[in-house]
């Protein structure tokens, strides 16, 4: 049972990290974004990351998988962190949520 509060509570921190990393092109970040599709933390405490781009043309297509990386593995307790970069399915307005809407003023 420790186990799972601990990923509770390692899954709550990743995703507070992860809003810390804004989409140069757009003043939200990208967990409101709706970019972050999937984060898994498995029993050995490494961390699988789904994500995709606002395009796969995306100008910052290899720094921003990059920062979420670096700042997920700083995290006490994160074993290790591995990103997968997908773009099925492809990330679209609708997947922004009401707080980013908001911030972007079009909610």
């Amino acid at each position: 049972m420790q186990n799972d509060t601990e990923k509770k509570d390692l899954y709550n921190k990743i995703v507070l990290t992860v809003k810390t990393v804004y989409d140069p092109e757009m003043p939200v970040d990208i967990w409101e974004l709706g970019l972050i599709y999937k984060i898994e933390i498995k029993d050995d405490f490494t961390v699988d990351i789904k994500m995709t781009l606002t395009s796969p043309n995306c100008p910052v297509a290899e720094s921003l998988p990059a920062e979420v990386y670096e700042k997920v593995k700083m995290i006490d307790g994160v074993k290790d962190v591995n990103i997968t970069l997908v773009f099925e399915p492809s990330w679209n307005q609708d997947m922004i949520s009401d707080e980013g809407l908001l911030e972007l003023g079009l909610l």
